[in-house]
């Protein structure tokens, strides 16, 4: 096991390595650490993982636990104004008190934010200043940027050998992929605010995703050849925890919350915690296809949640500030803690341990997430497998075939029905007019509704009148002949009518609908108009 030491304060900070619970080396580092993780940078035998370091800017990479090498951020543009400022301090130009108050005018109205020795420099007391002028006035200045997390991976195959790539987030909001042997930057990718957590899947030369949790509240995925993020997750509150489990994320806030959501960024459920989430890891036991997630909380207790639903609950001496699950020497299923006041606890799952759901909050019944007994691949699926893929572009030819005589089929009996009228929808393409007609209501008295709408470019329609055909035995409508006004070209003319039922028996009929011309005794529109079956009968 390797950890990264916080020391005191500014000082002893190390990197330890244990076995067991014996503690084997330890190197010193520069600045804090904020990431560690092992990958593999090469194909060669003996295949020996690397681990990688992440420290203020650098990235120190250790092999065989002996320094190996140490990738540099690259260096981000200075301001201007700030150099221009600094080089008069350099020629003595400008006292002290007079640079402090050009740095404080710089940083309030700069788009470039100030270097980290402009940042220095206006924290210090008078006294100090001229001392730190004069030590680090002849330096040249930089602007670097620090790593806030890191992770690994898959260069092109999903082995748990395979050939990684580091992925680090950086205070400058930006995520760099970089190259497992040269440490060239493969990818770089500019977020909307600071990245603080990490949770990669996938392979970089096929498809992969990033899911980073920024201080702004927000969780964004990144997918392969995306300059931005694909999905944007807001949250109420900061997020604390982040884990994959299969597609779905899971995300703990700083509310006390757990929240699960697809990975297109849809919300699933969410559950309400006992106490503060201090940190968040992911459960796999490989051998029973058990994926869950364990959540250190503020009171003492590790939870493990599988969904929303609670499977056990570990109680700790001290607050838990670190977890990790995996193979630990001979022992395929080790949980590792972190307390805060320094310790370490090793837990080993029992191979008789059954994860049973204790969870009840309310919502849909347990048994509705198991997974049914789908039954083995037959024979005789195999067979057909094998022959649509020997057969696939006649098959696709004959399909094709088979729905463009449907398509042709179904067009056919449209206009088949619109020249017999047939329907309730009409047109006429010698005097551009459509007709559609409605009914509403259950009866006895329904709602007739006709749409009329001239289709003609700058021709209004004039001199037209609507007439109804109908059994008179079964229905009756007033009026039955009116005239239409003006259509014109362009507009929709809804016309009312009422129709009343007159028969008791539950019969219906077809009501028939004529648009004439004044003077001319062939109608230019018929429809036909099915009426539903009365629920009662007309008062005499």
């Amino acid at each position: 096991m390797v950890a990264g030491d916080l020391g005191s304060g500014p000082y002893n900070m190390k990197l330890k390595v244990y076995k067991g619970t014996s503690m084997m080396s330890e190197n010193s580092l520069l600045d804090l650490p904020t990431g560690i993780a092992t990958f593999l940078m090469d194909q060669n035998e003996p295949r020996t993982p690397a681990v990688a370091v992440a420290s203020g800017p650098f990235i120190y990479v250790y092999k065989n636990l002996r320094p190996y090498f140490k990738f540099t951020l690259p260096a981000m543009e200075v301001n201007p104004l700030e150099k221009e400022v600094w080089d008069q301090a350099k020629e003595d130009k400008i006292d002290p008190m007079t640079l402090k108050e050009m740095l404080e005018g710089i940083r309030d109205k700069a788009e470039v934010p100030l270097s980290v020795r402009s940042l220095r420099f206006l924290m210090l007391e008078a006294q100090e200043m001229e001392a730190f002028v004069n030590t680090y006035k002849q330096q040249p200045l930089k602007r670097q940027t620090v790593i806030t997390c890191m992770g690994t991976l898959k260069k092109n195959m999903a082995d748990e050998d395979a050939v990684c790539c580091l992925v680090i987030g950086t205070e400058s909001g930006e995520i760099f992929i970089l190259d497992p042997e040269a440490f060239t930057i493969l990818t770089r990718v500019s977020l909307p605010s600071v990245p603080t957590l990490l949770d990669i899947t996938g392979q970089y030369d096929i498809e992969y995703r990033i899911t980073v949790a920024c201080r702004n509240g927000n969780v964004y995925i990144l997918r392969r050849d995306s300059k931005r993020p694909k999905y944007c997750i807001e949250l109420c509150a900061q997020v604390v925890g982040l884990v994959r489990v299969q597609k779905n994320i899971m995300i703990g806030t700083s509310q006390e919350m757990l929240h699960g959501y697809s990975q297109k960024g849809k919300r699933l459920w969410t559950v309400k915690l006992s106490a503060s989430v201090m940190t968040m890891s992911l459960l796999e036991q490989k051998s029973r296809s058990i994926q869950a997630v364990l959540v250190g909380l503020k009171n003492l207790e590790v939870h493990l949640y599988r969904d929303k639903n609670l499977l056990s609950v570990i109680s700790t001496p001290d607050i838990v500030t670190g977890l990790c699950f995996g193979r630990y020497g001979r022992e395929d299923d080790t949980l590792i803690m972190t307390t805060k006041g320094g310790g370490l606890i090793i837990k080993i799952l029992k191979r008789t341990a059954q994860f049973e759901d204790k969870d009840t909050a309310p919502g849909p019944p347990t048994g509705q997430s198991v997974k049914l007994n789908v039954p083995k691949k037959t024979k005789l699926y195999v067979d057909q497998t094998l022959r649509e893929r020997e057969n696939a572009v006649a098959m696709h030819r004959v399909f094709q075939m088979d729905l463009y005589r449907l398509r042709l089929t179904a067009a056919r009996a449209y206009v088949k029905a619109l020249d017999a009228s047939l329907a309730p929808v009409s047109a006429s393409m010698q005097d551009q007019i459509t007709l559609n007609a409605a009914v509403q209501g259950i009866g006895p008295r329904f709602k007739l509704i006709l749409n009329l709408q001239n289709t003609s470019v700058n021709r209004p329609s004039m001199q037209l009148l609507i007439s109804f055909l109908y059994d008179e035995r079964l229905y009756q409508i007033k009026p039955a002949f009116f005239k239409v006004p003006l259509l014109v070209p362009g507009l929709n003319y809804p016309i009312e009518t009422f129709v009343d039922c007159c028969n008791d028996k539950g019969i219906s009929d077809i009501v028939k609908v004529f648009v004439l011309k004044e003077g001319k005794s062939t109608p230019l529109l018929t429809a036909h108009i099915n009426m539903p079956v009365s629920e009662g009968l007309v008062a005499a």
